[in-house]
């Protein structure tokens, strides 16, 4: 499982690459680029979640402790670098943070539209907490929510997501 956490970090890592152009407003893509790996190390040591079932306070509690002990095995002062763009990222404020946030977020709507929609499927998803959970895309990138809603409502049609 963990492999295939590390696949789809790496599937985002790209999609951030390639959909920087389309931020709201102008970012560093190096550090979105970081925090987005910082944040895959987190949720791949403490374990993920689906998104829907609701981010707990112990959970991210836990992916801080995992970073730390990751990172302390750094030279001094690198892993608090790290440990800070971590924390920028998940409070979600600066445009960078906001940009990442958003991106981290495509890559398992995708894997859902082109996959008959799976995990929706499996655990029980509803179009309100697909559109509740993943509109927070337009802060960073309205064209990319735009184009992603698009797909939405064609899989409701499409019979994939039920409305």
């Amino acid at each position: 499982m963990k492999i295939l956490q590390s696949i789809a970090g790496m599937f985002v890592w790209l999609a951030g690459l390639m959909l920087k152009d389309y931020a709201n407003d102008d970012i560093d893509i190096d550090r979105v680029m970081k925090m987005l790996l910082i944040h895959d190390l987190g949720e791949i040591d403490a374990g993920d979640t689906i998104i829907y079932a609701g981010e707990t306070q112990e959970l991210k509690a836990k992916e801080a402790e995992g970073l730390k002990r990751l990172l302390a095995i750094l030279p001094q002062g690198q892993g608090e670098e790290y440990l800070s763009l971590w924390y920028e990222f998940e409070s979600g404020e600066s445009a960078d943070a906001i940009f990442a946030k958003a991106i981290d977020r495509v890559p398992p709507l995708l894997h859902n539209l082109h996959g008959n929609g799976h995990s929706w499927r499996e655990h029980g998803i509803t179009k309100a907490q697909i559109l509740g959970v993943n509109s927070r895309i337009a802060k960073g990138s309205e064209a990319l929510w735009s184009s992603l809603e698009q797909q939405l409502e064609a899989a409701i049609e499409d019979g994939i997501l039920e409305s």
